[in-house]
């Protein structure tokens, strides 16, 4: 204990210290050997991306569970890496470009690609680097990037594969469309929105054959309206209408259904038909269908062989199609601007409503989505699923378990109503898709343009003679990036590559998943996909879902928003330390964190409480035992046992928590126990007088418990439990606490301590309300039932309580004031006098308490749904309420009397 310890904890100096010793030990790095390997992928962060609160969150989980597999004698490995986020980089590049006074389309793909790289080594690596100063215990030689050579070989490769089973096609599908950045998004990049609306009711003149053959089935001389009106929120896009639907039973209308109506201002005669699928309640239960701007509209166009017309550009703007000179090449905002003035003018708005409704937009640029239809690629799901029914069979059987258990359902959803995969995007950074096309149209999926002629030449249908490679050529789409992540588990050991190499039959299948609910589809369902598909066994064995961090307000924490903090600037002004902590004190699986910074600061506290509890450890002279009086050694040796059990009994309730994946609830067992019964309790119950030795046994025993309680709080806390560990003991070069044992619980005598703690805190309760000095002593004498409880422990009561003198009686004493402690007694005889009003007003506030809770108890006790469902010993612990109810009461109105 010879090293000097600063007053104040300052986890800046300390946190760089250590993480440069961990890096310089290589402590984080994993290589195949003979022990059980413990495996974790991280969700590889967008090469864009900057540390926020959510990755903040994720890799947080992921470090205590990597940290403590590894201090349990596992190989830990924690796999880095990044995404390349294809359109989200593409628009980093773009804008660079813009700055340096260059356009995207004055350049080769070769030379945007250059540009793309180039960015790339300057800021890809960020998000990293950030992850570091969390304190992230990655095996940083392994990182991966789903753009390298190797990965990009694998995403090829997989492509072909897929495509040559018959899983991946090529066709003309409804997709969303980002107009700004001109590519298909997936779903889960499609961010959904409420806006301010407004609802056209739109007048559609019925056709003059039309409005006869109405009167005539009519059959009545009643004027009959001559129009339909229809409620619609984009006016802009009727020139692509195709149809009007009304629902089959709906009254107003039958009179209706075969008739036609004129689309406004083209004249169009489009079709009145009736579907089932029409809401009678929305608007004014008409819709206009619009199969090339609608995903809904292009089912029912498709089910009635309707006409698609699609009247925008990939940029947004009106095209020729929409027969109107005047919005040619007009923004689509533009013309619904202008549109609604026309209509009006031409009297065909019938009235306009103000309308709250969900808007898609674009993650990446912020563009309001189109759907559209487009030429892409896709994967059939259903097909690959029926190829791999064990993806849905893993999960509900729990091969794969998820935390919490009920996003089983959500997964179980998906499954059943599994849509097909768009996999091509319009851009040029990413894996180019391996599909080569020859002068007359026909394609075919190679690995290259050499390989491609050759399989033109297999085909019969193709006279290929004369085709080389510079008159062949490839796709210019790419993947996805979901395509690359969702090999993940699998690529990063280059399993795709050799399925028999050292790394992937030791390391896969991966231990434990920790990622976000919103991409349960997009990338965990994918993965089990893929592992089944190419590994033939699930990828991970437990996935936990993270919630989604929020203020205050229960708003998802974003720059746009101005509501999230620099997980940076945290770290700085409480530590990593109290940061991770107060992160994970409010985040169990699955559930949203609501994000305050006084969590942070309880987390900063804690890491000061644990820091000033070494300083006093460190201050205390020790001398031999012989030094010592007996009543000071047992007082001490019945401390530390107590202690002990409180330790071993915290440990297997850890155990417990981190089996069932109940991180928060784990931590929160370590913060009581530390906080707690280690510092409030067990410190205070050794700590000599003011300026006096301690016992040497006892202060082993103190060092000893310091040093369990920094290994298992090292996994959540691991700057400070390093700075102590390596303070608290002499320790070797290279030595860690990364890597010491983490305690296991066995199995102690107990030591109850719950009357004494009861005791002692009233006491002290007591002299709070009457305004006594701690420095005080006075007189207790105690009324037990069992005196075993106390008469051990006398001189640690006599010490804790400042009590100078304590004696057992069997009968009541007058004239001292009376404290309960369970259904003991125990007077406290005071050199002052008795307030008999006030004490009795005080002892009838807590029979009145006592009595409503012995209600509450009969009630249950009375319920017969309660007695027959509960279980026995439930039943026998509400029956034991009641008799110490009973009990305290009598006690209580019989120290009434004796005042």
């Amino acid at each position: 204990m010879s090293k000097e310890i600063s007053k104040t904890y300052n986890p800046r100096g300390i946190e760089d210290k250590w993480y440069s010793y961990w890096m310089d030990n290589n402590l984080f790095h994993s290589e195949p050997d003979n022990r059980e390997p413990f495996t974790i992928v991280i969700p590889p962060p967008n090469v864009t991306g900057v540390l926020h609160m959510g990755h903040m969150l994720n890799n947080t989980i992921q470090d205590v569970l990597i940290r403590r597999a590894r201090m349990l004698g596992k190989n830990a490995c924690w796999v880095p890496g990044t995404d390349h986020a294809s359109i989200a980089t593409e628009a980093k590049v773009v804008q660079m470009l813009r700055e340096r006074g260059i356009k995207k389309s004055d350049l080769t793909r070769e030379d945007f690609l250059k540009y793309a790289w180039e960015w790339k080594e300057k800021y890809g690596g960020i998000i990293l680097e950030q992850l570091k100063k969390l304190g992230a215990s990655c095996d940083w030689q392994r990182t991966r990037f789903t753009m390298e050579p190797k990965l990009n070989e694998t995403v090829v490769d997989v492509f072909i594969d897929l495509y040559e089973k018959g899983m991946i096609y090529r066709g003309l599908r409804m997709v969303n469309w980002d107009p700004q950045g001109k590519t298909a998004l997936s779903d889960e990049e499609v961010i959904h929105k409420e806006v301010n609306s407004k609802l056209f009711y739109i007048k559609y003149k019925l056709t003059v054959d039309s409005c006869q053959l109405i009167e005539k089935e009519l059959s009545t001389n009643n004027q009959q309206p001559t129009t339909i009106t229809i409620a619609t929120t984009r006016p802009e896009t009727i020139f692509a209408d195709t149809a009007i639907c009304v629902h089959p039973d709906d009254e107003r209308y039958k009179h209706l259904i075969g008739k036609t109506a004129l689309v406004p201002f083209i004249n169009r005669q489009i079709p009145i038909i009736a579907d089932d699928y029409i809401d009678k309640d929305f608007g004014t239960g008409c819709l206009k269908v619009t199969p090339a701007h609608d995903p809904n509209d292009y089912a029912l166009g498709q089910k009635y062989n309707l006409e698609v017309i699609d009247i925008l550009n990939e940029d947004g703007t009106l095209n020729e199609k929409c027969e109107v000179e005047k919005y040619f090449h007009q923004d689509r905002f533009a013309v619904r601007k202008q549109i609604a003035i026309d209509l009006e003018e031409a009297g065909h708005i019938e009235k306009t409503e103000e309308y709250k409704n969900q808007v898609g937009t674009s993650e990446r640029t912020g563009a309001v989505i189109e759907p559209r239809l487009s030429l892409q690629w896709w994967v059939d799901m259903k097909k690959f699923i029926a190829k791999n029914p064990q993806v849905l069979d893993a999960v509900m059987n729990d091969e794969i378990k998820f935390h919490p258990a009920k996003m089983k359902n959500t997964y179980r959803h998906w499954m059943e109503n599994i849509k097909d995969w768009c996999i091509s995007r319009q851009l040029w950074w990413g894996q180019q898709i391996p599909a080569w096309y020859a002068p007359d149209g026909n394609f075919v999926v190679a690995k290259s343009a050499e390989e491609a002629l050759r399989k033109f030449s297999q085909l019969s249908t193709v006279d290929s003679g004369q085709w080389t490679v510079d008159n062949i050529h490839q796709d210019e789409d790419v993947v996805d990036t979901w395509f690359s992540s969702w090999l993940w588990p699998i690529s990063v050991f280059d399993g795709f590559q050799d399925k028999n190499s050292r790394d992937i039959k030791y390391y896969y299948p991966t231990n434990d998943l920790v990622t976000a609910p919103e991409i349960i589809f997009f990338w965990v369902a994918r993965m089990i996909l893929a592992g089944y598909e190419w590994m033939g066994e699930k990828p991970f064995s437990n996935v936990y879902f993270t919630g989604i961090v929020r203020d205050k307000q229960r708003r998802k924490m974003s720059k746009s928003l101005g509501n999230s903090p620099d997980p940076l600037d945290l770290i700085a002004k409480h530590g990593a330390d109290g940061v991770r902590m107060g992160m994970l004190l409010c985040s169990p699986a699955g559930n949203d964190i609501l994000f305050d910074e006084s969590q942070v600061e309880q987390g900063r506290n804690f890491a000061n409480k644990i820091w000033n509890a070494f300083r006093l450890i460190k201050g205390w002279e020790t001398k031999p035992d012989s030094y010592f009086s007996d009543d000071i050694l047992k007082s001490n040796q019945i401390s530390s046992e107590w202690f002990d059990n409180r330790l071993n009994e915290t440990l297997q309730e850890i155990e417990e928590k981190f089996a069932d994946y109940k991180l928060s609830e784990a931590l929160m067992s370590i913060y009581k126990l530390i906080w707690d019964d280690f510092c409030s309790w067990y410190l205070e119950m050794i700590k000599p007088s003011y300026q006096h030795p301690i016992d040497e046994s006892t202060f082993q025993k103190a060092i000893l418990f310091f040093e369990k309680l920094m290994k298992v709080v090292h996994p959540f806390m691991p700057f400070i439990s390093e700075e102590i560990w390596q303070n608290i003991a002499e320790r070797r070069n290279g030595e860690s606490i990364c890597v010491a044992e983490y305690p296991v619980f066995t199995n102690k005598k107990s030591v109850d301590l719950a009357r004494v703690f009861d005791t002692i805190s009233k006491i002290r309760e007591l002299r709070n309300s009457k305004g006594i000095s701690p420095k005080e002593s006075f007189v207790i004498a105690i009324k037990a039932t069992d005196q075993i409880q106390y008469k051990p422990f006398d001189f640690l009561i006599k010490k804790m309580a400042n009590i100078s003198g304590l004696s057992f009686v069997n009968e009541k004493q007058n004239g001292a004031l009376l404290i309960q402690v369970f259904t003991d007694e125990i007077y406290v005889f005071l050199d002052l006098k008795i307030d008999s009003e006030a004490e009795t007003e005080r002892i009838n506030a807590e029979l009145e308490y006592l009595d409503g809770f012995l209600k509450s108890v009969e009630a249950k006790l009375s319920n017969e749904k309660f007695m027959a469902n509960a279980k026995p010993e439930l039943v026998e612990k509400e029956r034991q309420k009641k008799a110490d109810a009973i009990a305290k009461i009598e006690i209580l109105k019989n120290s009434i009397t004796s005042l």
